[in-house]
């Protein structure tokens, strides 16, 4: 099994210099920086570059001019009680949006071999210009009218023959390059977050961003705050810091049989006809990674499983999942069982040469970008299951047997792995025992 291995959408190389997230200074500095990259979404869908016939080609990464419109007055951190002032030295103000949409700092691509010098070193400190290499930041523009949102999609650089659109994520994150698509997974899932997340969850007032989009404290806190008769917030105590930014992690599990030579795949009840992957659920509270597989793999197939080995994890920004690859071992004999939690339409045990013969088949491991929405469509309530809809609109004759994720997946990872007999530490019992 490989060591360190990076998934796609993993590896994220940016310096996050979390330590100077809170420097209103440094964060006005670098904002406004030519360097200053951009990745931008329209309510979680990522702006990307298509061709004339919507194929998508990459990520779109631009820079502050284009976006000022959106940022609303200066100071765009370190706010104060009014619109365009700055506000007094407080802690409760460090790196403070408080008006306006929101805006996330990513962290820094430095320079190959180059190092951050710690806060305390900076020549001058706060300076974003001791810093060396590309900030980034994010922003989601959603919530602006449309005719302003066509506007600067016009505007936004394209190469000739391309146009700057907003895209279904999940069914064009595996046109964006390592990079692009690293940093793309801290941007969705932050920008989110602070979407998702607008009132204080101690006492239900507005709260604001500070830290630049890495912490939410609640409105009453503020210098100037008139809170009549109303109690203290109880986040004014502590952490004040009640809403940390999500990762909520998932185990995702390759279940092989004792001679190595099969696999459980299943296919959700959300998913399109033909498909299959490995099982998968949260990770609960007070619950170890090893015994989270073994309770989901018997809730959802009724099989019991032994030797749990972790394979590599992957961050999964839909919106915030952290994907644990894990193997185990059962016992194929054993009955398979849907009616415990009934999430999954089937499930069996597929040799290694069934998938082997579906990876080599050009539509064998795709998930189009239509069924991605339909999925989407889905998990939000907005549309019904997709039992009875073809898998493609290419011919029966054509299809594979079965379909399996790509490997831009942690899943399609676990399961290229075990067919390219790259698995060597689970437990595989020999047939000749």
């Amino acid at each position: 099994m490989a060591e360190n291995y990076v998934n796609f959408l993993a590896g994220n190389p940016l310096n996050r210099l979390s330590w100077l997230r809170s420097k209103t200074k440094f964060l006005e500095d670098i904002i406004e920086s030519n360097k200053t990259q951009w990745i931008v979404f329209k309510n979680g869908y990522p702006l990307a570059t298509t061709s004339a016939e919507g194929q998508v080609k990459g990520l779109a990464s631009i820079g502050t001019s284009p976006l000022v419109n959106f940022l609303g007055p200066k100071p765009f951190f370190g706010q104060g009680q009014t619109e365009g002032q700055s506000g007094p030295e407080h802690k409760l103000l460090e790196g403070a949006r408080i008006r306006g949409r929101r805006l996330v700092f990513l962290g820094v691509h430095e320079p190959e071999g180059s190092a951050a010098l710690p806060s305390h070193e900076f020549i001058n400190p706060e300076n974003g210009s001791d810093i060396q290499g590309q900030p980034w930041f994010s922003i989601d523009i959603g919530d602006a009218p449309e005719d302003e949102l066509e506007r600067f999609l016009e505007s936004v650089p394209v190469a000739a023959g391309e146009k700057a659109t907003f895209v279904e994520p999940r069914g064009a994150h595996g046109s964006f390059s390592p990079l692009h698509a690293s940093i793309f997974a801290e941007a969705r899932s932050m920008v989110d977050w602070n979407n998702r997340n607008k009132f204080c969850p101690a006492c239900g007032s507005p709260n604001f961003a500070m830290w630049a989009g890495w912490k939410l404290t609640c409105s009453t806190l503020l210098p100037w705050a008139d809170n009549g008769s109303k109690a203290p917030c109880p986040s004014g105590t502590g952490l004040q810091n009640f809403a940390h930014p999500r990762t909520d992690p998932v185990v995702i599990m390759a279940v092989l049989d004792q001679t190595g030579e099969k696999i459980l795949l299943g296919r959700n009840k959300r998913f399109p006809n033909g498909f299959v992957s490995c099982l998968a659920g949260f990770l609960e509270p007070g619950e170890t990674i090893e015994k989270a597989v073994q309770r989901e793999i018997w809730e959802e197939a009724g099989i019991r499983v032994s030797d749990v080995k972790y394979h590599s994890a992957q961050p999964w920004p839909y919106p915030a999942n952290l994907m644990l690859g894990c193997y185990a071992t059962a016992d194929a004999s054993q009955t398979i069982r849907l009616d415990l939690d009934n999430e999954l339409a089937e499930a069996r045990f597929y040799t290694k040469d069934e998938v082997r013969a579906v990876l080599a088949h050009r539509d064998g491991a795709v998930l189009r970008r239509n069924e991605y929405k339909r999925l989407e469509e889905v998990e939000s309530g907005k549309a019904l299951a997709p039992e009875g809809e073809p898998a493609s609109t290419v011919s029966a004759l054509d299809r594979p047997s079965f379909r399996v994720p790509p490997i831009s997946a942690v899943a399609g990872v676990l399961i290229t792995e075990w067919v390219n007999g790259r698995i060597t530490n689970v437990a595989i019992k020999s047939s000749n025992l």
